[in-house]
């Protein structure tokens, strides 16, 4: 335990796990998606991540399968197989191109538009249920706070230079585990 006075603001200086932006920020996702999740599992069907690309291809129009995953900040893996399934339950259509049948072109079928459209509003109105507790200036300082805290994370995303690579096709984490421990 880390004994001392407490930071004037534990986010600037955390001391603990819970103090951090990120685990603070995890847990309001947790807790603040769960009705989405619900909503999405339980009454049509998909998941948070197929809502997202459904979403993304509704605001954005037909998109490759990166540039969905890239705006949808998901990994190519998922965003194929999440693809698939949507293909599969027909609310989105998969389009390849006659001069190279490698690239392709995902847009919502009428279906996936109609889910949507009946979707988004379910899920704006969580939206405005979460944020009800917050007066306009408050709700104005966390937008603009979000804006600045993403443009930093890009910004140390692209600035981050590390020799370790991660190993996630090789166990990633689990390869520490296996390894055996050495006892002094």
């Amino acid at each position: 335990m880390i004994r001392g006075n407490p930071p004037m603001n534990a986010l600037r200086e955390p001391q603990r796990l819970d103090e951090l932006l990120n685990f603070r920020l995890h847990r309001l996702h947790t807790l603040s998606g769960a009705p989405v999740v619900r909503l999405l599992e339980g009454r049509h069907g998909i998941t948070r991540r197929e809502w997202r690309l459904l979403a993304l291809l509704a605001d954005r129009g037909p998109l490759s399968p990166s540039e969905l995953a890239e705006q949808g900040q998901l990994d190519r893996t998922r965003t194929s197989r999440s693809i698939g399934l949507l293909v599969d339950k027909a609310l989105v259509l998969r389009q390849t191109s006659p001069a190279d049948p490698r690239r392709a072109r995902i847009s919502l079928t009428a279906a996936g538009l109609r889910l949507y459209e009946d979707v988004f509003p379910q899920v704006a109105d969580l939206n405005r249920q979460l944020v009800s507790v917050l007066d306009e200036t408050t709700l104005d300082a966390l937008d603009r706070a979000l804006r600045t805290l993403t443009e930093q994370a890009r910004g140390l995303n692209l600035s981050f230079a590390t020799d370790v690579k991660t190993q996630r096709r090789q166990g990633g984490s689990r390869r520490l585990l296996a390894q055996p421990r050495t006892h002094t």
